[in-house]
């Protein structure tokens, strides 16, 4: 089995950045595709990134292109999400998740494990 955590999250004024991180255990990642996912007060979860094993295919979704940034660390077995320019439509809970295959992919019924999730605040 593998165990995802993520840190990083927090209370941030727009215009300002967070680093979040996700670090897996229990099992070694490094051939795993992964993800981060948002859900926000009253909506569904969403794709906000997503990576290959190998980091050479990666996906942003329209909203978070050229703010957010994704990357992983398979030797620390960790990927990261560094947001800039954060907007108060940002806030959400944000969750890492890992998949078995080591293709990307942007649907959550795509991954196999899932963090417990971290809170990102952002004030207007």
């Amino acid at each position: 089995q593998v165990r995802l955590v993520e840190s990083g999250g927090g209370l941030v004024q727009a215009g300002g950045s967070l680093r979040l991180s996700c670090v897996a255990s229990g099992r070694t990642v490094i051939t795993y595709a992964m993800g981060w996912f948002r859900q926000a007060p009253g909506k569904e979860r969403e794709i906000v990134a997503a990576t290959s094993w190998d980091s050479s295919m990666k996906y942003y979704t329209d909203s978070v292109k050229g703010r957010f940034t994704i990357s992983r660390d398979r030797a620390k077995n960790s990927m990261y999400l560094q947001m800039n320019s954060l907007k108060p439509e940002d806030t959400a809970v944000y969750y890492c998740a890992a998949r078995q295959r080591s293709a990307m992919a942007t649907g959550q019924v795509e991954y196999d494990y899932w963090g417990q999730g971290t809170q990102v605040t952002v004030s207007s």
